[in-house]
C-alpha cells in the first residue's frame, strides 16, 4: 500500500500521455481478424458494469466497428444502467467529435423505439435527396450525382461521403434561400447511419417480444443485439423464457422445468431476417464475422449473444471457460443465417458449432445455478440434466440437417 495522492499525480501524467497517442487510420485496419480489429478505438469504456460482465465486450465491439455513426436504442436493464450511469456515460466520441447517439426506452417498447429511429433517419435521408435534386443547379450536377450514388458499404466509402457532405456545405455557404437552409439541416443524413436496438433476454424473449417480432417483420434495416444472460439480471435474477432447463433462479427455485425458448429459430422462420448466435469466449472470430454481416445486411438482423453473468454463480475472473464449455457441450449452438446467401443459390444457414466435445452435465456442473439443484434435489436435477442433454443433441441434429440442405436461388 502506498499513499494515493503522489500515485494519482503521476498517473494523471501517464493518462494524458496515453490520450495523446494518435489513433490508427480506420480505413487501414483489416477487419477480418480479431487481432487487427481490436486496434480500432472503442467508443464505449469505463462502464461500471460488474467486473467480468459478459455483455459489455459485445457493445464495445459494436462501437469499435460502427460507433461514429451508430444510433442506439437501449432497453431498460443492466445495459441501460451501466449505459447511463448519470451524470457520466461510458459512450465516448472520437477525435472528429463523432460517437454513438444513445437513448433508453422501456422493456415493453424498445424495439418499436429503435424502429422509430430507422423510420425517422430514412425520412430525413429522403428529404435530403429530394432537396439535392431540386438544388442541382446551385450545387453542381457532378457533386449531386456523387452524393446520391455513393457506395457506403465499407468504411472508406462512408469517409468519402462525409467529405462530399462537407464540400456540399462549403458550396452552399452564404446562400440564404429557404430550400438551402432545409438541405443544410438534413445534409448529414446523406452519410450512412447504423441503427442498433440493444437489450437483455428479459426484454427480447419476454416483455418486449411482441414489439421485437413486429420490428423483425417490418423488413427495415435495423440491427438487434440481444445480450442473453438467460435470466433477469438487473432486477435480481428472476427466470426468463431464456432460462435453460434445470437452472435455479427466482420463480424457479426447483429448477426451470421446461426448455429455453428458441428465439433464433423463430426469427429464421421469416427467411428475410439475418440471424446469428454467438459466444465470443468460444469463437471470437465468428462473433466478429456475425456483427459485420448483420450490419451489412440491408434488412432486419438479430444477434443473440451468450453473456455470462455473476447471477450464474461462476468464477467471474475466468468466465470465458464457461462460454467455451457451453459451446463445446452443445448447450449453446453457434450459427449464422444470412438471407443474402440465398440470392446466390447458397444455403443461408452456416453452422459454426462442431460436434460436441463434452457433455451438457459437465458444463452445467460448472455453474451454481445448476449445481444448487443437484444438492437440494438430486433426483430432479438428474432428470433435468438428462433432458438437457437430449435437447442439446436433438437441436444439433436439427441444425446439422438444415445446414446440409442444398441452397435454392431466390429473388427476394
Amino acid at each position: 500500500m502506498e499513499p494515493q495522492l503522489p500515485l494519482r499525480a503521476q498517473e494523471i501524467v501517464n493518462w494524458d500521455f496515453f490520450l495523446k497517442i494518435p489513433e490508427l487510420d480506420r480505413s487501414e485496419i483489416p477487419l477480418n481478424s480479431i487481432r487487427t480489429q481490436q486496434i480500432q478505438q472503442p467508443l464505449f469504456e469505463f462502464s461500471g458494469a460488474c467486473s467480468g460482465c459478459g455483455e459489455t465486450p459485445y457493445i464495445k465491439m459494436v462501437t469499435q466497428l460502427f460507433g461514429d455513426r451508430a444510433v442506439i436504442a437501449n432497453a431498460t436493464g443492466c445495459s441501460s444502467i451501466y449505459g447511463a450511469n448519470l451524470p457520466t456515460t461510458p459512450y465516448n466520441k472520437n477525435a472528429e467529435g463523432r460517437g454513438p447517439a444513445w437513448n433508453n426506452s422501456l422493456f415493453e417498447d424498445n424495439a418499436e423505439f429503435g424502429l422509430g429511429y430507422r423510420l425517422a433517419i430514412d425520412k430525413q435521408t429522403d428529404n435530403a435527396k429530394i432537396l439535392l435534386k431540386e438544388l442541382k443547379d446551385e450545387i453542381g450536377i457532378e457533386l449531386v450525382n456523387d452524393l446520391l450514388n455513393a457506395d457506403q458499404s465499407e468504411e472508406a466509402g462512408i469517409f468519402e461521403q462525409r467529405e462530399r457532405i462537407e464540400k456540399l456545405k462549403d458550396v452552399l455557404k452564404g446562400n440564404k434561400s429557404t430550400r438551402v437552409d432545409q438541405l443544410l439541416v438534413v445534409a448529414d443524413y446523406l452519410a450512412k447511419k447504423s441503427v442498433w436496438i440493444i437489450g437483455g433476454d428479459g426484454w427480447a424473449y419476454d416483455i418486449g417480444y411482441g414489439g421485437l417480432d413486429h420490428v423483425l417483420a417490418s423488413g427495415k434495416n435495423v440491427n438487434v443485439l440481444v445480450l442473453d444472460t438467460e435470466v433477469y439480471s438487473n432486477t435480481g435474477g428472476q427466470t426468463s423464457k431464456a432460462t435453460p432447463i434445470g437452472a435455479v433462479a427466482k420463480f424457479s427455485a426447483n429448477g426451470k422445468s421446461i426448455r429455453k425458448k428458441d428465439l433464433g429459430m423463430i426469427a429464421m422462420a421469416y427467411e428475410s431476417v439475418y440471424v446469428a448466435v454467438v459466444a465470443f469466449g468460444a469463437k471470437d472470430e465468428q462473433t466478429l464475422k456475425a456483427i459485420l454481416e448483420a450490419e451489412a445486411y440491408d434488412g432486419p438482423s438479430i444477434i443473440i449473444a451468450y453473456s455470462h453473468c455473476i447471477a450464474h454463480g461462476i468464477d467471474m475472473s475466468n468466465p470465458l471457460q464457461n462460454q467455451k464449455a457451453a459451446v463445446d457441450s452443445g448447450q449453446w449452438i453457434l450459427y449464422r443465417y444470412n438471407p443474402d446467401r440465398a440470392l446466390e443459390g447458397e444455403n443461408p444457414l452456416t453452422l459454426d458449432s462442431k460436434i460436441r466435445k463434452t457433455t451438457v452435465e459437465e458444463y452445467m456442473m460448472m455453474e451454481n445455478r445448476f449445481k444448487m439443484l443437484a444438492k437440494s434435489n438430486p433426483e430432479l436435477s438428474k432428470k433435468y440434466v438428462k433432458q438437457a442433454q437430449a435437447d442439446a443433441e436433438q437441436r444439433f441434429k436439427n441444425f446439422q440437417y438444415l445446414a446440409a440442405q442444398e441452397g435454392k436461388k431466390t429473388n427476394v
